[in-house]
């Protein structure tokens, strides 16, 4: 009685199949849109993120806080790359196989090119309602990681971030920029929180660290180079630049400036927060440098130094001479 209802929360809806032509294969090709019914499917695979992140967190992470005893700052941080450097790797496989199975990599004006892109590939739409279900499963997972209320505020704009980037590039058919846009940047936060997991096994591990910054700030420069491209030379050079909600196209001047601009207001406060997270942590190594400086002048144990050396041999002449006061007095006793 309920598999009808069920169909609708496990299986992706709005399939659209194409017959087979002289140009293309002999098999028929089935082809996806969005619609209000995907948001069940976005519910169900939330359920199922909840139920994987609980398996990651009690069968591999909960075992290796115990092995490594860390403390309670160390451990919150050490749960969160944990979850997340495990997601980062997965989207980068299977953004990066999708890419290369629809050719966007060799031919960058596929992100534009026959725009709009109302009608997708299985694998990318199923990608596209993973990311949105990952990101809405984080929001209950505050509350089931007990999480700190001063971090609470900083997790939901950095959950918020997500959702809104990615639910207008589903909503607004910038699909193909929007996979290329996020394979990207899951990749840099990999190696941010990977490297950040080799730290708490020994603090002496900082080259990952060194890399991160690096790729972090060529991540953001080409994010803004396929941006530009995108809507300032691809977009703008259109034939159809006209509002149509029943074919989808959204390829006006207000919507490009609009999403351009949410684009390079993104990355701005990523790069703000780059750059306080550096000067933080030049400032606490210029802080610990003036002690490991100091360390060096400081008399070992069993040592004296030159002055109490000189003041030592003053005394024992002082004491032990000829001329001292106390001997002459007793010479003359």
């Amino acid at each position: 009685i309920t598999a009808k209802a069920a169909v609708i929360f496990v299986t992706l809806q709005y399939n659209v199949t194409i017959p087979a032509t002289e140009e293309q294969s002999s098999e028929t090709i089935s082809l996806y849109h969005y619609g209000i019914k995907d948001l069940a499917t976005i519910f169900f695979y939330m359920l199922v993120a909840i139920i994987i992140h609980a398996i990651i967190q009690e069968y591999v992470l909960d075992k290796i806080n115990r092995k490594m005893h860390f403390s309670k700052t160390k451990h919150s941080k050490f749960n969160e790359s944990g979850q997340l450097s495990a997601f980062y790797l997965f989207s980068c496989v299977w953004g990066t196989s999708i890419l290369v199975c629809e050719n966007y990599i060799s031919d960058p004006t596929s992100l534009w090119r026959d725009y709009p892109h109302t009608l997708i590939p299985f694998q990318m739409k199923f990608f596209y309602i993973l990311q949105l279900a990952y990101w809405f499963h984080a929001i209950p997972e505050l509350y089931f990681q007990k999480t700190k209320k001063e971090d609470i505020f900083r997790q939901i704009v950095y959950i918020g971030l997500y959702l809104f980037h990615i639910a207008g590039a589903y909503l607004l058919n910038l699909t193909h920029l929007g996979l290329v846009l996020l394979v990207l940047h899951y990749f840099v936060e990999f190696l941010f929180h990977i490297s950040r997991l080799f730290y708490f096994s020994d603090e002496r591990y900082q080259k990952g660290f060194s890399l991160w910054a690096v790729l972090f700030v060529l991540g953001r420069l080409l994010t803004l180079i396929l941006s530009v491209l995108t809507f300032g030379f691809g977009l703008a050079r259109a034939e159809d630049q006209q509002l149509n909600f029943s074919t989808g196209n959204f390829n006006i001047l207000a919507v490009r400036i609009s999403v351009l601009a949410s684009i390079c207001m993104a990355q701005a406060f990523m790069m703000w927060k780059f750059i306080n997270f550096q000067l933080r942590r030049w400032r606490e190594h210029s802080s610990s440098q003036p002690q490991s400086v100091k360390k060096k002048f400081v008399t070992p144990k069993g040592k004296t130094s030159r002055k109490e050396r000189e003041n030592g041999i003053n005394g024992t002449v002082t004491s032990n001479g000829a001329d001292s006061p106390r001997s002459r007095k007793d010479k003359s006793s």
